[in-house]
């Protein structure tokens, strides 16, 4: 299969870092092919950041949908997930929502560790966004400023695992997710200094999405995430155009 790693910043080396990650875990068979944003944001991390990505999403996957089987989100938070499902036939992994949902299989509730306070209210509600909250043991996140954004996870290594051993012991977690893009591989490294299990996002999406590929399930006709009926545009990107005008197809 292919399967398209949309990442909806301009951050090439948090792409870069994620395709490591992905490329290490995909099963044979899976091609991993990469995509960053060339406009928006170097990480998105509040409400009107992930609005902006989320239609940069739509754009890169209008572009590309028909050259692939399916595609990851790579931006925790998921921006443009719900909106990319209804749009596209293939299937579409958010790497947040993929993440929790490993993690709600490995322990009864999880925590989420983050590099930036700002993100905390933003995936608050994209937890309670999936109904996920009671699931939620809580979202510590680093209060310290860092160097560059590809390396936070290795520069805050030793605090991020401090946050992950007190959401353990004062939250009561069971499982534990390192969230965002820039921490992607970090449970890898610090899994054996942790207590319990750590979910990578980037290895969750891939997973998911060659399990959702495997499953072969159909497109809805029917339902909320079926296909909106053709309407006219104005001034959007060619690709995204055509597609909600069904001049794609």
């Amino acid at each position: 299969m292919k399967l398209l790693l949309l990442n909806p910043n301009t951050s090439t080396s948090v792409t870069d870092l994620m395709m490591g990650v992905g490329q290490r875990a995909a099963s044979a068979g899976t091609e991993l092919i990469a995509c960053t944003a060339t406009r928006g944001v170097p990480y998105i991390a509040t409400r009107t950041e992930a609005q902006i990505g989320g239609a940069i999403a739509l754009e890169m996957l209008a572009e590309q949908h028909q050259e692939v089987d399916a595609a990851v989100i790579a931006a925790f938070g998921d921006p443009g997930l719900f909106a990319a499902r209804e749009t596209f036939d293939i299937p579409v992994i958010g790497m947040a929502e993929a993440a929790m949902l490993t993690a709600c299989m490995a322990g009864r509730r999880f925590a989420i560790v983050t590099f930036a306070q700002a993100l905390g209210p933003w995936y608050e509600e994209c937890v309670r966004a999936y109904g996920l909250w009671e699931r939620c043991a809580g979202i510590r996140m680093l209060d310290t400023p860092f160097q560059a954004i590809s390396e936070v996870g290795t520069e805050k290594e030793d605090v991020l695992v401090e946050l992950a051993r007190r959401a353990i012991v004062e939250d009561e977690a069971d499982v534990l997710i390192f969230a965002g893009a820039p921490l992607s591989g970090l449970a890898e490294r610090v899994a054996d200094r942790i207590p319990v299990p750590v979910v990578d996002q980037v290895i969750a999406a891939v997973k998911q999405a060659e399990a959702l590929h495997a499953l072969r399930l159909r497109k809805a006709t029917a339902g909320t995430f079926r296909r909106p009926a053709a309407k006219p545009t104005i001034g959007l990107a060619d690709a995204l155009a055509a597609r909600l005008e069904h001049r794609d197809s």
